[in-house]
């Protein structure tokens, strides 16, 4: 039998896109070259100009509809210009754009205090900033300053931003510059069962990767750590992650060595896993910081370090403070956010999505 290919359709879409009058596409391309920093790249031979969105959609400036599986990089977690966040943006942009933290705003604790309902008892004091690389670098000054300890342990493959701190702790070659940065920083391997140095079932190299953290501590340290740094789920070293028994003993040995824990939710936090609101949660722990970005901004420029008040108040020590942290647009963004992903049942769709997309592909990896 020959088979024959099927043609797949995206499904009907009543939002129409608004004329573009822009500059075209090639002036675009031509003034990113000159104007812009040549770092800055695109993606595909031929780089889309994308001009509109709507929910699930962006559209180019023909007004050709595409299905964003991208998501704006992991971070449009409730759909491109969601009726109520661009609402609740619109109201407070009209009602005060911009007063720093020395001034009182309610929107700023009302966030804090809402992400607060989402997390573990305990965990219920909130520092704002504006991306994930920030909120890395925060949680691992307050882990050195709480325990007294320098050095820290994060995972090979492991990413966790792009500023000098966070690049020390990012695993990956391709995003480190030759410069310093991310002083004290050790690298431990990771569990991913795939592409593994040990052998075995994927919980004993699961407990083989803990032990590496231990070697670590005895040999690269004084023998005592700050903080163990890690996402659930490695994001972008290819959606991998360890035996469910991984992060237990990884926690385990960090604390016994006077280290904290930080979970970086950037990519998986925010109902993504389907099961659980927070990644770590998939694998029964609970740790000390909970890093987040992308997803609880929907696009907006928002970031969060979320801790234990002991541990927050190593902070007041100095003089910290961050001019955009706590905006109150931003907070407004937040907030909707938080509202919309429980209103429209997002973490179940993200399950039953989620689990559909798995099965298919366990269906593939037979033929592969």
């Amino acid at each position: 039998m020959t088979a024959v290919a099927t043609q797949l359709e995206m499904p009907p879409c009543d939002h129409k896109p608004r004329r573009y009058t822009g500059p075209s596409r090639a002036e675009v391309i031509a003034m990113r070259k000159q104007y812009t920093n040549p770092a800055v790249f695109t993606l595909y031979g031929e780089p889309l100009l994308i001009v509109e969105g709507y929910m699930q959609y962006l559209f180019d400036e023909t007004g050709r509809r595409y299905l964003d599986l991208f998501a704006g990089i992991v971070t449009v977690s409730c759909g491109h210009c969601h009726p109520k966040i661009v609402g609740a943006l619109k109201a407070q942009a009209e009602t005060l754009q911009h007063a720093t933290t020395i001034y009182l705003h309610p929107n700023f604790p009302l966030l804090a205090k809402k992400l607060a309902s989402k997390m573990p008892a305990g965990l219920d004091v909130t520092y704002f900033v504006n991306s994930g690389s920030e909120a890395n670098d925060l949680a691992v000054t307050m882990a050195r300053l709480y325990t007294g300890n320098t050095d820290v342990v994060a995972l090979r493959n492991g990413y966790h931003g792009g500023s000098p701190s966070a690049m020390g702790l990012t695993s990956h070659n391709t995003w480190k510059f030759p410069v310093a940065g991310g002083t004290g920083v050790h690298h431990a391997v990771s569990p991913d069962p795939y592409r593994s140095p040990f052998a075995g079932t994927a919980a004993e190299i699961a407990t083989k990767s803990a032990e590496d953290i231990l070697g670590i501590i005895r040999y690269s340290t004084p023998g005592k750590i700050a903080a163990f740094i890690a996402e659930p789920i490695q994001g972008v070293g290819g959606a991998t992650h360890g035996a469910p028994n991984y992060l237990k003993e990884a926690y385990a040995i960090t604390r016994a060595n006077g280290g904290l824990c930080i979970a970086d939710e950037v990519q998986t936090g925010f109902g993504r896993t389907g099961d659980h609101y927070w990644g770590f949660e998939n694998f029964g722990v609970t740790p000390d910081f909970v890093t987040m970005a992308k997803g609880i901004g929907n696009g907006v420029p928002l970031g969060a370090v979320t801790t234990r008040m002991d541990i927050a108040k190593s902070l007041s020590q100095r003089i910290h403070f961050n001019t955009f942290g706590g905006n109150p647009v931003c907070m407004a963004a937040g907030l909707a956010v938080l509202d919309v992903i429980d209103e429209d049942g997002l973490q179940e769709n993200s399950r039953v999505v989620g689990k559909r997309l798995k099965d298919g592909f366990r269906e593939l990896m037979k033929h592969h």
